[in-house]
């Protein structure tokens, strides 16, 4: 039960992802994203990659489908990040200023 939560916690957090995304890519800007916030989301996300890899080697546990998420939701949360500085660059770019 307690995989079958997490699978529920991490896949409504995904599912945030990909509109997310579709914003930084059609607004072209980064007003209103945080990048610490942003940041720290992958960092939690590489935290339960390495929890469940950790697990495996250490526990002999198995590594369930839950995994594959974390590293969905951590490829979302770096094309996030990455359009981030994009939108940052033209944001510059828009004031008339060079990075």
């Amino acid at each position: 039960m307690s995989e079958f939560l997490e699978a529920v916690m991490v896949i409504s957090f995904g599912v945030s992802w990909p509109l997310s995304i579709r914003k930084s890519w059609v607004s072209r800007t980064a007003r209103g994203k945080s990048l610490i916030f942003m940041v720290l989301i992958f960092f939690g996300y590489i935290s339960g990659i390495l929890s469940k890899i950790t697990a495996l080697v250490i526990d002999g546990k198995p590594i369930t489908y839950v995994f594959a998420f974390y590293v969905l939701n951590a490829v979302m949360v770096a094309i996030d990040i990455v359009l981030y500085f994009r939108n940052k660059k033209l944001d510059a770019i828009a004031a008339g200023q060079e990075l």
